[in-house]
């Protein structure tokens, strides 16, 4: 039997993971770091690297670094997200496969909470389902950043009696604003925010939430567009990267 875990890490701060997952991590004999493709790849893994380096006994574990497939970027999203998923299927076989001997448990690391925005646990699941060997999995829950966004900006994440929406930037960049009242927004790389000005909506908005050099941004969407482009922006090309979410919510009688 070998035992496979997905741990939410949260959003990059090591004193973000719970007692569970750091419980988890001292049991782990493998783990598996994907390396993405571009500029601030290193800084990405060396987040992972310092909360094992923080809670794990070196002398117990290795790591088995491997290219995360990129996904093409074309007119069919669709497609494009179909294939990209096949090989990192195929990828993640091969890691349960090659580098893990029968008894052994092996862990990705993976950011915020496996189980709200990461199709880890899906693709995981489908290899588990499918392969000859006899594989276990579990997931270890963990903080996310919508959590950690509410907390840095001292609000609720919804209102009295309102719903709350969990979206993407492809959604926000397409929908008609006005179906829009209270809704996290991620992985929003063009910056959709910039379509709710007239709207009477403020944003509430956190960039490399948790890390050293993390930086916040709120107000009025009309009044802070312009700046909150500029430093998305400024940071993105300093760094090579940027992990971003919002919250948009429209105002109640104006107040």
């Amino acid at each position: 039997m070998k035992k496979l875990y997905l741990i939410g890490m949260g959003p990059g701060n090591p004193e973000y993971l719970t007692l569970q997952a750091i419980n988890t991590l001292k049991q782990v004999d493998v783990f598996f770091m994907l390396e993405k493709e571009g500029r601030g790849k290193a800084e990405l893994l060396a987040m992972r690297h310092a909360i094992l380096q923080q809670y794990c006994a070196a002398q117990h574990y290795r790591v088995v670094t491997v290219n995360s497939p990129a996904r093409a970027k074309t007119v069919d999203y669709q497609n494009d997200v179909q294939v990209w998923h096949d090989e990192k299927r195929a990828l993640f076989a091969g890691l349960i496969r090659n580098e893990l001997n029968d008894g052994q448990v092996g862990a990705f690391l993976l950011w915020g909470d496996p189980s709200l925005y990461d199709q880890t646990v899906s693709l995981i699941a489908e290899v588990v389902a499918t392969t000859d060997e006899l594989v276990e999995f579990e997931i270890i829950p963990g903080i996310t950043s919508v959590q950690v966004l509410t907390a840095k900006h001292k609000i609720p994440l919804n209102r009295v009696g309102e719903s709350i929406t969990i979206t993407t930037g492809r959604h926000v960049e397409t929908c008609d604003p006005a179906t829009i009242d209270n809704a996290v927004v991620m992985l929003d790389y063009n910056a959709s925010f910039q379509r709710f000005t007239g709207q009477n909506m403020d944003v509430y908005w956190g960039g490399y939430l948790g890390c050293p050099d993390e930086v916040l941004m709120a107000g009025a969407v009309d009044n802070v567009c312009d700046d909150l482009l500029q430093m998305k922006s400024k940071v993105r090309d300093e760094k090579g990267w940027l992990m971003d979410i919002y919250l948009l919510r429209r105002r109640i009688n104006n107040d």
